[in-house]
């Protein structure tokens, strides 16, 4: 049996960005969009994972993030060692390994690795600052509560990789219309066969 795949997003834009060719997808590989804001992510997760055939499903979210580390710039990749939110904390699979194809399948950019937390709404300014005095290095309104919703009933492996849209010094206004969410854009398509890579690895034989 081939462990399925679920690669959860929130906007049609990600959506757009993640529909590849289908070359190197695995068998059982689903693309879900959720709709914006941890509440929406909450509900489509769970109902997909309640689908026949889901048990034991690797759940990877992405998307689009703000980065609140100086120095960061749109279209560096983050990935997540653990998401938090109000609910808790989650740890991440493979995130190593994950870093690793991220930066084959995007060279020349930046991977950042490290926590990831979310929000139900978008941060600016001074809140930024207050999020990375956590220890966090980007927010989104998703990946958390994805991440959450899919452990909840139990371990599967779970990993989130977001695209930077807006950094400290780059903050944007509209992703679509500008010239950093259209880099953005780029990075998410060209990053989906290191999402394939991750979850083959998770079939390998553990020594």
């Amino acid at each position: 049996m081939t462990t399925p795949l679920l690669v959860a997003c929130a906007l049609r834009i990600e959506q757009a960005a993640l529909r590849g060719t289908g070359r190197g997808a695995p068998e059982a590989y689903a693309l879900l969009r959720t709709g914006m804001g941890p509440r929406a992510a909450e509900r489509a997760v769970g109902r997909a994972l309640e689908r026949p055939g889901t048990d034991g499903a690797a759940v990877l979210a992405t998307g689009f993030c703000a980065g609140l580390v100086p120095g960061m710039h749109p279209g560096d990749l983050v990935v997540a060692v653990e998401t938090r939110d109000p609910h808790g904390t989650v740890p991440c699979t493979g995130t190593t390994l994950l870093a690793e194809a991220l930066a084959r399948a995007a060279p020349g950019r930046t991977v950042h690795t490290g926590a990831l937390t979310g929000s139900d709404h978008v941060v600016r300014g001074q809140e930024r600052a207050h999020l990375r005095a956590t220890g966090a290095i980007a927010v989104d309104m998703e990946s958390a509560a994805t991440l959450w919703t899919a452990t909840r009933g139990g371990g599967r492996p779970v990993a989130a990789v977001r695209v930077i849209v807006d950094a400290p010094e780059h903050e944007l206004v509209r992703i679509g219309t500008v010239r950093g969410g259209i880099s953005a854009f780029r990075v998410l398509r060209a990053v989906l066969p290191a999402f394939y890579e991750w979850h083959r690895s998770l079939l390998l034989p553990r020594r």
